[in-house]
């Protein structure tokens, strides 16, 4: 009887999801009516992109969508040698490494990442002579990295005590028990949940807009200042992010599978 429930589950969810599918779809469709909006869904293909005598062309939507994903990458890597350099301040002996650490970490996590992102492009950009997109990526790498900083610790402090005493009976200093034995044995704990940092990163990255970075955010706004299409672009813009958080999603989850089977 139970085996019998299991193989019913996946279908029974998928119907829950169908129904609450069409649900959405009947009220947007029965709100739209009643607004006395008029959708025109056609516009939008052609800010995606065109096809001129055979020439693909990439529309608005699409050069902000490779802004956002340029960023996204930047800010992600920057952010995990953040995460790490903090991780490693917070297990270290020095009181003023620690305090370093905290006082990242609580001012980080502590204040809206739309005043850092403000904070660095009207005060710190003008003394760093850097520009926009350059303050997009250290301002998400500064606020991811602090949460990044958590996923490496608590992975580092995951690894059993047995390695440090062997690595320290062998002779090996503390840079090379973390490198040769530690982080090596971490990461198979610190992926998966880091890849599912890079989705709140993708989504976090559409306030950059609010320092005029041309990306898919920004993008959607001008067309809609252009044309009106208020509703068609965002929904194209929303789906656009679920698209790509869905794929991160995938990739995190087959992390874990991956690293709980090996």
């Amino acid at each position: 009887m139970k085996n019998r429930r299991r193989d019913l589950s996946p279908h029974v969810d998928t119907i829950k999801f169908l129904f609450v599918l069409a649900l959405g779809g009947y009220l947007l469709v029965r709100g739209s009516n009643q607004l006395g909006y008029n959708w025109h869904w056609q516009s939008i293909p052609s800010y995606l992109f065109t096809v001129n005598e055979g020439r693909f062309q990439a529309g608005p939507l699409l050069d902000g969508l490779i802004v956002t994903l340029e960023i996204t990458l930047y800010s992600l890597i920057c952010s995990a040698l953040i995460g790490l350099a903090t991780a490693l301040l917070r297990l270290s002996g020095s009181p003023v490494g620690r305090c370093l650490a905290m006082v990242y970490l609580e001012l980080i996590r502590n204040t809206p990442l739309l005043v850092q992102i403000f904070f660095l492009y009207f005060v710190m950009a003008p003394i760093l002579d850097i520009g926009r997109f350059a303050t997009a990526v250290l301002a998400l790498s500064l606020f991811e990295g602090a949460y990044a900083s958590e996923i490496f610790r608590a992975g580092i402090v995951a690894v059993p005590t047995g390695q440090w005493e062997a690595s320290h009976a062998l002779g090996m200093s503390r840079f090379s028990t973390y490198r040769a034995v530690i982080l090596p044995q971490a990461i198979r704990r610190i992926l998966p949940p880091l890849t599912s940092q890079a989705v709140s990163l993708l989504k976090d990255s559409a306030l950059v807009s609010t320092i005029a970075v041309y990306d898919l955010t920004m993008q959607g706004r001008m067309i809609i200042a252009e044309t009106f299409l208020t509703f068609e672009v965002w929904f194209t813009v929303a789906a656009i992010y679920l698209a790509f958080a869905l794929v991160l999603s995938f990739c995190a989850d087959q992390a874990k599978r991956h690293f709980r089977t090996a």
